[in-house]
């Protein structure tokens, strides 16, 4: 008997309101394990092949994993996924916060969401009881006061609520479902999918944890963390700024921060938007995810009679991601508009780094004359206009004026204005890319090339988390047959693909467990903890191949709704070297690419010249059984 599970997984047509309960066996678990390995079987089970994404027939899929529920710290995560209305393929994106906990605790183990409700409603899921309730009192709502209105109206301040803002109503390709007001599952637009379905939320609250069969084993990396967190996760518990903030003044100084749409090695004025300089002015608190001692997320308040100079606390506090790109990525260097737009996107339910990519985006084609003020409808998109950054926001996730154009993204804004804006449409699959520079680390370039998803960096592997001795390289040691010392990041050879595959595995495991990266647990912990809440032994290669059955599926999806090795590509731009700063003459080759690009195929047992899944590699994952038992 398997534990950690409820085996119960909820499907809930919203056409017909029918819902129905699946028991999936054991051997689907242990298989699987939950998240995006997860969300890509059902995909490929459920969803006839080239179906529009924001038709009725989409998949909704909330997909925890074993993990969540167990009060292991790290796993207040939960997986959502779709196939994306910005890319056309595999969607799959990750939130913290406390809802995936809550969920696990209401009696299922995920949740299909198909059709669309006539009218817009939300779910109430509460110790196995599902209702289908009227959302049209909450439907135009930003996040903090849906949400309040929820938690008023079924008397339970401690439901957990998962849902839309105006940009997911509003069809933007990339908006996002935000759980806990402030966690995004940000990336590929399943908000749109969810406003697609006149889906306004997911509101739960559970009682009933799934069984752990060895808490003791759990319980031991637990005792690991609280002994070793402090001096291994530094960054988040004793950094200048404390969380991500404080990379954006480290790539800047090495010239890794994406400035101007990734056209200028250096941003000069960073200074103004670091973490340090932030946590002085605006921070009011810190919060954290559930059963996390880390306490890596800012809260930030400040208050202005200007309403776009006003932060107020229930939306959280930027990440670097959005730092970056709010900043850098459009030459702005105020850091409380920065922090404003993050708080709008939060608001709002959208992608943070495709936003800021998108107005950068038009900033660099409105400095080429390409774009004028008479298609913006009177806005002068010029580098580094605060007011026109946070203005743009609210535009985009209303779809009102030019925000209509730039809700589309990147890729469909360079089709848009054809041929010369191809040199700066900085997009994979489609999706625009995330604040982490190529030309810094070449086999994070591989990465985006390779993610189901288009362009992701956590899906990825960081080539400096391996360029000098420390817990990267020993995790990574510990399952290569030679170990490898430290690492150029601009280098790209057998070695690095050694570690490029097993720790890319790791990072999809992760997001099946559900994990958060960055815990400094080493591949063993995992294995240990995993065994612990089943009562299965899993070792370090069977979560390994976890994370490559999540691959795999996930490039099996992709290619049957037509994608390919053309589309496993970089723009030019971000392979070219800078002419000047940290990383001048430092590009990445287009051979050594290509033949990166081919080994990471064979390691995974794709075929080199197409990168399909050979039947050899399905079966050696035993995926072969559980595709054919459900055809």
């Amino acid at each position: 008997m398997l534990s950690g599970i409820h085996g119960k997984i909820l499907h809930i047509n919203l056409t017909t309101a029918e819902i129905q309960v699946e028991t999936p066996s054991h051997d689907f678990y242990k298989l699987l394990v939950g998240g995006r390995a997860m969300v890509a079987y059902y995909l490929l089970r459920d969803l006839p092949a080239a179906t529009d994404p924001l038709s009725p027939d989409n998949l909704l899929i909330f997909a925890p994993g074993i993990m969540q529920g167990t009060n292991l710290p790290g796993a207040g995560r939960h997986g959502v996924g779709g196939k994306s209305p910005l890319t056309g393929a595999i969607g799959s994106s990750e939130a913290g916060g406390w809802w995936g906990h809550e969920f696990k605790r209401s009696g299922y183990d995920a949740l299909v969401i198909r059709g669309r409700a006539a009218s817009p409603v939300y779910l109430w899921i509460k110790d196995g009881a599902v209702e289908i309730r009227s959302a049209q009192h909450l439907w135009g709502l930003k996040t903090a006061p849906a949400q309040g209105a929820i938690l008023a109206e079924l008397a339970d301040d401690r439901i957990r609520v998962a849902q839309i803002g105006p940009a997911g109503e509003n069809l933007v390709r990339y908006a996002a479902v935000m759980s806990d007001i402030n966690r995004a599952a940000g990336r590929n637009g399943l908000g749109a999918v969810m406003g697609s379905k006149n889906l306004k939320a997911v509101a739960v609250r559970g009682t009933m944890p799934a069984p752990v069969a060895a808490r003791k084993e759990l319980n031991g990396v637990a005792t690991w963390l609280g002994a070793n967190y402090k001096e291994l996760a530094a960054w988040a518990t004793a950094g200048i700024g404390r969380g991500t903030q404080d990379s954006l003044m480290n790539w800047g100084a090495v010239g890794a921060l994406p400035t101007k749409n990734f056209s200028e090695p250096m941003f000069e004025n960073r200074a103004l938007l670091s973490g340090e300089r932030n946590y002085e002015m605006f921070l009011k608190e810190r919060d954290t995810c559930q059963a996390c001692p880390i306490t890596c997320k800012q809260v930030f308040e400040h208050d202005d009679p200007d309403p776009y100079r006003k932060l107020h606390p229930d939306y959280g506090g930027p990440e670097y991601e959005t730092m970056a790109a709010f900043g850098p990525t459009c030459g702005v260097d105020d850091n409380l508009a920065v922090a404003k737009a993050n708080e709008l996107a939060n608001a709002y339910g959208l992608d943070a780094i495709s936003t800021g990519a998108s107005i950068g985006f038009v900033m660099e084609a409105f400095a080429r004359g390409i774009i004028t003020e008479e298609e913006t409808g009177g806005l002068a998109y010029r580098w580094g206009d605060a007011k026109v950054l946070l203005r743009s926001v609210e535009m985009i996730a209303q779809r009102q004026g030019f925000g209509d154009v730039m809700a589309e993204g990147v890729a469909r804004m360079s089709q848009r204005y054809g041929p010369a804006t191809g040199a700066f449409d900085i997009t994979v699959k489609g999706q625009e890319l995330p604040m982490h520079e190529p030309r810094l680390k070449h086999v994070l370039g591989v990465g985006y090339a390779v993610a189901p998803v288009g362009a992701d960096h956590m899906m990825n592997v960081h080539d400096t988390d391996f360029s000098s001795p420390g817990q990267g390289l020993d995790r990574v040691n510990s399952v290569l047959e030679k170990p490898v010392g430290p690492l150029s990041p601009s280098v790209l050879d057998e070695d690095k693909l050694q570690v490029f595959y097993n720790e890319l595995n790791w990072m999809h495991f992760q997001d099946c467990a559900i994990n958060c990266h960055f815990y400094p647990y080493r591949y063993e912990h995992l294995a240990q903890a995993l065994s612990g809440v089943t009562g299965a032994e899993f070792s370090v290669r069977d979560i390994l191949a976890v994370g490559e059955r999540a691959q795999t599926l996930s490039r099996l999806f992709n290619v049957r709704e037509g994608f390919g090795v053309a589309d496993d590509r970089l723009p030019r731009r971000v392979m070219k070297a800078f002419e000047r700063g940290p990383l001048a003459d430092i590009e990445i080759n287009d051979e050594k690419f290509s033949w990166a690009l081919r080994r990471y195929y064979e390691l995974m047992g794709w075929a080199p010249d197409t990168g399909i899944p050979t039947d050899e590699a399905i079966n050696r994952l035993n995926l072969d059984q559980l595709l054919s038992s459900e055809s």
